[in-house]
């Protein structure tokens, strides 16, 4: 999954559409949800768009554009989620999809989906979450939650979609292990609070792609700080494949919850 970690939090919706062209998506809304945001049938539409003689003298149509138009109208068409308290495994009230710029929503979707193994949690309202995406080990900011189940081993676990990705990347995490608010990068006037043991996020850069792992700091090289900003060198060892490397500050991110001596 050669991916880099998106930091934007909402991809803007194309507003130059014909008339024609949104009255045929307005009534194709009634197709599958999933079925309007996959990208061969956002395609098709794009192409149909694009060779249309109404598009004449303007800018082919995006299959992206499509997409994201579908995703903008299945958003302000989704009901307020209801109360999760007292529902059981075997029934599910989320809707198929709960966009995570709706603090109240995804607030509603962890605390329901956590609810069902009995755990408490806190208020969630307006936090941003990333997730581990199961098929490289790395963090991920989530853009919306899809949907909750809660295996026969009493694990609940989420549907979650990463921004900047379609419905062919969406993945089922566990919500225990898996689910996190979204850490944040540390400033270079904040090197001080990185010790020695500290869990971090930590973007390795490689040839071909630059992701976040999760990491543990080995060794600090403490040195003056100069125009350029903080010049201290950490050496952190990566969880996912136990590699070493020293990296500058600019590449570490605090993970929320962590106890920073």
């Amino acid at each position: 999954m050669d991916r880099l970690r998106p930091r934007q939090r909402q991809i803007p919706v194309f507003s130059g559409f014909t008339k024609a062209e949104i009255e045929k998506m307005e009534k194709l809304l009634v197709e599958p949800r999933e079925l309007l945001q996959s990208k061969e049938f956002c395609q098709k539409i794009a192409r149909s768009f694009s060779s249309s003689s109404g598009r004449a003298g303007k800018p082919i149509v995006k299959w992206t554009e499509v997409q994201s138009w579908f995703v903008a109208r299945q958003q302000e068409s989704t009901s307020k989620v209801p109360s999760l308290n007292g529902t059981s495994k075997n029934q599910c009230r989320i809707p198929e999809i709960c966009p995570l710029n709706n603090g109240h929503q995804s607030s509603e979707i962890l605390r329901g989906v956590v609810s069902n193994v009995g755990e408490k949690v806190p208020d969630l309202s307006e936090l941003e979450f990333e997730a581990k995406s199961s098929k490289d080990g790395a963090w991920y900011d989530v853009d919306m939650f899809l949907t909750h189940r809660v295996l026969s081993s009493g694990e609940a676990e989420v549907r979650v979609r990463f921004i900047g990705f379609g419905a062919e990347e969406d993945e089922w995490v566990n919500v225990k292990k898996a689910v996190r608010e979204r850490s944040i990068p540390f400033e270079h006037s904040e090197c001080h609070k990185v010790k020695v043991g500290d869990l971090v996020l930590c973007l390795q850069e490689r040839r071909d792609q630059s992701i976040y792992y999760d990491a543990h700091v080995l060794d600090i090289e403490r040195k003056m700080h100069d125009i350029r900003g903080c010049r201290c060198l950490f050496l952190i060892k990566y969880d996912h494949d136990s590699s070493e490397e020293r990296v500058r500050v600019r590449r570490l991110c605090r993970i929320l919850g962590q106890q920073h001596r």
